[in-house]
């Protein structure tokens, strides 16, 4: 998978370096990969069989909904890492399907700056954000560029979903020096378990000869067949890659002091 990172500017020596995330020893697996799970916040179905699975997974949830701050703290006490599933303007569908605090482009920059601010806050323990939907809002330069502006200032990376094949993300993180990965595989972007299944045994094809690899599944209405899935082909892929969460395939992520903004 091509993985597209651009790392922060590392200001402290190596002394300075004891207050930083634990670094934990390289994986006897040459391979990495990230799970990730969208949409946890509202109670949605598979949530607490996904949170319960034996493995480092990424858990992404949206920010302004019911058990956003209890799955947040649920994810993190189970071990997982945890970054903001920010929703954000879709090319096409129900404005419903977005859910409160949406990132849109008819918002002023003064607004987006005050929602992606406000969906931090929310969401305690995390590291990174991605989005929800947001075909149309990652393919709007004013409006990712707020986006990554506040991502470097709170010390976040970008999960890039890949939600639209025109998305402006690569080339503002690069350009603003924010760190930045991008999604290779949906498990679930069709409902049926004969889909997933596929998608599953693809990735596994994957594992074969890519040395780092992302994929996205979902809580909700494919949540428990995702879990149900996970339970099977995890097993597969710990013989083929280490599990890990989104952080550790970003070089150098783990050095970075905790108590930088």
């Amino acid at each position: 998978m091509r993985i597209l990172l651009i790392f922060f500017l590392l200001t402290f020596s190596v002394q300075t370096s004891v207050s930083a995330r634990n670094i934990l020893p390289y994986p006897a697996h040459h391979n990495e990969l990230a799970i990730v799970i969208d949409d946890l916040g509202n109670g949605m179905k598979g949530t607490k069989e996904i949170l319960n699975l034996p493995v480092t997974l990424t858990i992404a949830v949206m920010p302004f909904l019911p058990t956003t701050r209890k799955d947040a703290e649920k994810a993190h006490e189970n071990g997982h890492e945890v970054i903001i599933h920010l929703p954000m303007e879709p090319m096409h569908g129900k404005a419903s399907w977005l859910g409160p605090g949406a990132i849109t482009t008819s918002l002023s920059d003064e607004e987006i700056r005050k929602r992606v601010e406000q969906a931090i806050k929310e969401v305690p323990y995390a590291v990174g954000i991605n989005h929800h939907m947001g075909s149309k809002a990652t393919a709007d330069e004013r409006v990712m560029r707020i986006v990554l502006d506040i991502c470097k200032e709170n010390g976040l990376f970008y999960l890039d979903s890949k939600t639209t094949g025109k998305s402006v993300i690569p080339q503002l993180a690069k350009e603003l020096g924010v760190p930045y990965l991008e999604n290779e595989l949906f498990f679930d972007d069709v409902y049926t378990i004969q889909h997933i299944g596929k998608q599953a045994r693809l990735l596994s094809k994957e594992l074969d000869h890519d040395n780092a690899t992302i994929a996205i599944g979902h809580v909700g209405v494919t949540g428990m067949k995702v879990a149900t899935m996970l339970k099977e082909f995890l097993p597969l892929y710990e013989k083929k890659a280490t599990i890990v969460p989104l952080s550790d395939l970003i070089p150098e992520y783990h050095l970075i002091d905790e108590s930088m903004p």
